[in-house]
């Protein structure tokens, strides 16, 4: 059995733009040397702040593809980036940008990588449609924006909104905390990442017009790690009013980095660089792969064997608090907002062993210590797992369990902090899976909402089939995203009544054939891991 990885990883396309520039543009922005532009085979063109773009139209819809947001990162390698050079001519926009530097199949990336794309239904027609940005998973780690399932084509064409994907810094080139080790130049260091999605969200704000979209009506949306990002975004002054909708999917950030320990996890990295902490100003003339190579020491946090953890820091510059403690985010309170996960989750990264398909009840508690991610007793999580799923096999219980002691816990941390603020928040699980033998056997895994929420379901990496019940859970979930986009609120009439998620009630829509709003499920579950306090793993 081969399940999708749960960084939604697929090969990106790494062909660079060729830069089709000379002279200069107005707006104070420098211009790139170079030849002039070349002939490019294109159907449409627009303007955006750096000059002329040249990209497609397919099935009605104007697409633009590795679209420059920002300069190469090389130059200032944990530092914000500037914004992009300057061309004349018009650029070749027709195939994605690069990845950013990354192990793994999207790697190895290249650190000029502050790329977007855009589906558009119409070019500054004044037609003021939602816009919606969609942040990739990969953890804070890998990934890119340019897999086939995130293709926006479909989510224009039946809603008439703006579809934008995008790659931004990731890992040690996007949350290596250096301030406590290289000064000021270098205070920004752990959370570069998180300011380039900024800088993209600026970018879009700025050409929302030119791409027939509504600068005050942006939905963030993002799978696992990028829901994480957007919940950093919500606790990020820099974000403030650059979107205003959220939707994650199985990604929550609970806490983040801490100072001390990601300082800790710099100088575990300096040292499989064979450095020293007062060597880091050799970090940023390293060659690319040397820094992709040494990420994957082990980090002390975890206890399977896993690289480095990388990501957000709570520094008191970038981020000043952690993004979902004590209490959800002062500043993004007003914004509504969907969390959401997928009923069986770890099926897509523990369901690769069949040794997992084979457990015993002799055999269950040592998996289940090293994968469920909260320091519980396993013999006392087995036990109610027992009592509470008689039927359940020993495999059944290891994925049950460590799918809630991982994400989800996450994501009822963050819901029930949300529903202390208001009554703007709504809870789903997806329990919908293809009525195949594999469907059967990995469920509801982590990434299978990706292509039902863009309708994307006929592409290639898509798990879910195309048959007539897929075909109507993407429709179903599609058509939420859009109405989320266009009211602030995800219920339509294809669906049964989806009411906010409140503290009393739990509230949840459970994604399936047929779909259906339930009060606490998996209640038993949850108040079986509140045994244990929460710390996002790898924060600490």
């Amino acid at each position: 059995m081969t399940l999708p990885p749960s960084s939604d990883d697929h090969p990106d396309d790494p062909r660079r733009r060729r830069l089709l520039q000379a002279g200069a543009l107005a707006g104070g922005l420098a211009v790139l040397p170079g030849t002039l532009a070349a002939t490019v085979a294109r159907t449409t063109t627009a303007r955006t702040r750096a000059g002329r773009i040249g990209g497609t139209v397919e099935d009605g819809v104007h697409v633009f593809r590795g679209i420059p947001y920002g300069a190469d990162t090389a130059p200032r390698r944990f530092q914000p980036a500037l914004p992009e050079l300057a061309w004349r001519g018009v650029r070749d926009c027709t195939r994605y940008g690069a990845s950013t530097a990354q192990p793994g199949r999207d790697g190895p990336g290249s650190e000029d990588c502050l790329f977007l794309n855009v589906w558009t239904p119409g070019l500054a027609d004044g037609a003021r449609r939602p816009i919606l940005v969609y942040i990739h998973g990969g953890g804070f780690n890998n990934g890119s924006g340019s897999d086939p399932l995130y293709d926006g084509g479909a989510l224009c064409r039946h809603g008439d909104v703006v579809v934008v994907t995008l790659n931004h810094r990731l890992n040690a080139f996007g949350y290596l905390y250096l301030r406590d080790l290289g000064g000021e130049a270098l205070q920004h260091s752990g959370n570069v990442g998180q300011l380039d999605l900024v800088q993209a969200l600026q970018w879009i704000a700025q050409h929302a017009q030119a791409f027939g979209g509504d600068a005050a009506n942006v939905t963030v949306f993002g799978q696992s790690g990028g829901g994480a990002k957007i919940a950093t975004l919500m606790a990020m002054p820099a974000a403030q009013g650059l979107f205003h909708r959220a939707w994650t999917m199985s990604g929550q950030q609970v806490t983040a980095a801490g100072p001390r320990a990601a300082t800790q996890r710099a100088e575990i990295f300096l040292g499989a660089l064979g450095l020293k902490a007062t060597d880091v100003e050799r970090l940023r003339t390293l060659p690319m792969q040397a820094l992709i190579e040494a990420q994957s020491v082990r980090d002390p946090s975890r206890v399977e064997s896993s690289g480095l953890y990388f990501g957000p820091v709570v520094d008191t510059v970038t981020l000043p608090r952690h993004p979902f403690w004590p209490d959800a985010p002062p500043q993004s309170a007003a914004i509504p907002m969907v969390i959401g996960n997928t009923r069986d989750e770890t099926r897509a990264f523990l369901g690769n062993d069949p040794d997992h398909f084979a457990l015993t009840w002799e055999t269950l508690p040592a998996k289940l210590r090293t994968q469920q991610f909260v320091d519980l007793d396993p013999a006392v999580v087995v036990a109610e797992y027992r009592r509470l799923y008689p039927d359940y096999t020993p495999s059944e219980v290891f994925f049950a369990a460590t799918t809630a002691g991982r994400s989800w816990r996450g994501a009822v941390e963050e819901l029930e902090v949300r529903a202390s603020q208001g009554a703007n928040t709504w809870a789903y699980q997806l329990d919908w899976h293809p009525d195949t033998e594999e469907g059967r056997r990995t469920r509801a895994f982590h990434t299978l909402d990706i292509p039902l929420v863009f309708d994307t379901i006929d592409a290639a990496g898509s798990n879910t089939g195309t048959d007539a019940r897929a075909r109507a859970m993407a429709a179903t979930m599609r058509d939420a995203l859009l109405a989320f986009a266009r009211t602030g609120n995800p219920d339509h009439a294809g669906m049964p009544h989806w009411a906010p998620y409140s503290l009393a009630q739990r509230e949840t829509m459970v994604f399936d054939t047929p779909s259906r709003l339930v009060d606490d499920p998996r209640g038993g579950e949850r108040r079986l891991y509140r045994q244990a306090p929460f710390v996002q793993r790898g924060t600490q």
